[in-house]
């Protein structure tokens, strides 16, 4: 036998439809008081360089991986590390992502600031020359392209320097501050400076411009840390909580960022921030991410002295 369907009166159906719309509207209600009744404490941090050691920073409030930690966590960039350390001084921001050189140099004017963590422990750069420039013995005399005097791209291209026995002043080096890393790649293409030491991704866009790589800083030896979150003593003493959600999210990106199956979702973020039109460049600026980024987060004292 056939089943009939049985219908209800339209009266019964408006009921019922009114009913879960109440409920529905009340389970939003609720949800929202709990929202705002948990809201995620704000969180400025101020940075200058541009590049993927930034990353983890970015994957982590991209993909909230802060606000699981009760963090709503905001970036803001600024020209060079000077800036960094003016907003810090002054109590404008009490977090910022920036190199050890910096937080160095801010605590040798007095500013009391303290280490939470840095994911970056490796140099994935390229000195990068001029076509006419063949040879190491070939810079003598030469600019290079640097963001700012003691910040994290210059540190880079000193500890590069350095290894290589390239002694600035024997060598009559000069450095030319210039911007960001996007802005010393576009410099070095325009022949507007000798040589840069410029992260993978964006050597590759020099290096497809006919330039090429004399060294690769990834193949020094030795410890090395380097861009990291760096805050205010007194911040850290009476906001330990904000300090351990930080570290908790930076942990998290790092994982996120390693696993495959997140890549695409990795390589879109550095693709957005960094502006790369190309998807090649993208592609080269995961890898170099997965290269630098690592868990072991936590200050090494040998990495300091050699800084």
């Amino acid at each position: 036998m056939r089943r009939q369907s049985m219908k209800l009166p339209e009266g019964v159906m408006t009921t019922i439809i009114l009913r879960s719309v109440r409920i529905l509207a009340a389970i939003v209600f609720i949800l929202s008081f709990f929202r705002s009744a948990q809201a995620a404490e704000q969180l400025l941090v101020v940075y200058a360089g541009h590049n993927e050691s930034v990353a983890p920073m970015w994957v982590g409030i991209e993909k909230g991986l802060f606000n699981k930690y009760g963090l709503d966590v905001r970036m803001l960039q600024v020209r060079s590390a000077p800036l960094v350390t003016a907003t810090l001084a002054s109590g404008s921001v009490q977090v910022v992502w920036t190199s050890p050189s910096t937080a160095l140099s801010a605590a040798a004017w007095g500013l009391k600031i303290s280490y939470v963590a840095s994911p970056i422990n490796r140099i994935a750069r390229d000195l990068v020359a001029r076509r006419e420039i063949k040879s190491l013995e070939n810079l003598r005399g030469r600019i290079f392209g640097v963001q700012s005097i003691g910040g994290g791209f210059w540190l880079y291209t000193m500890i590069l320097l350095e290894n290589l026995s390239l002694d600035p002043e024997k060598y009559q080096l000069k450095m030319r501050v210039i911007g960001d890393t996007a802005t010393i790649a576009q410099a070095l293409i325009s022949n507007n400076v000798d040589a840069a030491v410029l992260p993978y991704s964006f050597s590759e866009i020099a290096k497809r411009a006919g330039f090429h790589s004399l060294a690769d800083a990834a193949e020094l030896k030795g410890p090395f840390q380097l861009t990291g979150l760096f805050a205010r003593k007194d911040f850290v003493g009476n906001h330990p909580e904000v300090i351990t959600s930080l570290v908790q999210g930076i942990i998290e990106a790092v994982v996120f960022i390693h696993d495959p199956k997140n890549s695409q979702d990795v390589t879109e973020v550095l693709r957005k921030n960094l502006r790369f039109n190309r998807a090649e460049d993208a592609e080269a600026s995961y890898k170099v991410l997965r290269l630098i980024a690592t868990l072991d987060v936590a200050p090494n004292l040998e990495a300091w002295w050699t800084i």
